[in-house]
């Protein structure tokens, strides 16, 4: 019995080393030398700072900018450490009193404007942290960002097309633009 139990406690030692120290250690130098944004969290640096990652969304509220996404993370939007949806139904009140909360701050915001809301500007994300809207929900928006801006809708629309991302693979999923993205570009447009 003794000698079963040495022979297991090399094993344990041996599967140590290899699967918590080699392993974790060799995946991550291979991460950082052929894919070194996205191991350091696809980070965005403006003037040497950090002011987000392109892979997490950032809570707007400004009606100068786009807004994205509803998040349903705790204590705040968009906690990276709290990733969840709301886990509401259908039949829920409380998903539908979120639902109309935030139509009705979107039409505050624009009341001239008579589109459809794109469901993804009144929904939550499955994760709570989508960075990203579809081209629908920007394109909603361009009217409220242009008038708070000063810009012309023309200008706004261009830069939405600009940080439009395609499919990826050309085949999966659908465009997208990411939100984090644009509204640095419309803060540097003088």
């Amino acid at each position: 019995m003794l000698r079963q139990l040495k022979i297991a406690l090399i094993f344990l030692g041996i599967f140590t080393v290899v699967t918590g120290i080699i392993y974790p250690l060799f995946v991550t130098g291979i991460a950082q030398a052929f894919f070194h944004h996205q191991a350091n969290g696809s980070l965005i640096e403006e003037n040497g700072a950090s002011v987000g990652s392109e892979l997490i969304g950032q809570p707007f509220s400004d009606p100068k900018y786009f807004w994205g996404r509803l998040s349903a993370t705790t204590p705040f939007p968009y906690n990276a450490a709290a990733s969840s949806g709301s886990n509401y139904g259908p039949s829920n009140p409380a998903l539908r009193e979120a639902i109309q909360a935030r139509i009705d701050a979107l039409k505050a915001a624009d009341p001239d404007n008579n589109q459809p809301i794109p469901v993804d500007l009144v929904t939550f994300s499955a994760s709570g942290l989508d960075p990203d809207i579809s081209v629908a929900a920007a394109d909603y928006q361009v009217p409220r960002v242009a008038r708070y801006r000063g810009l012309s809708e023309e200008q706004v629309s261009d830069l939405v097309n600009q940080f439009t991302e395609g499919r990826q693979l050309g085949i999966m999923g659908e465009p997208r633009v990411n939100v984090l993205k644009l509204n640095l570009a419309l803060d540097a447009v003088k």
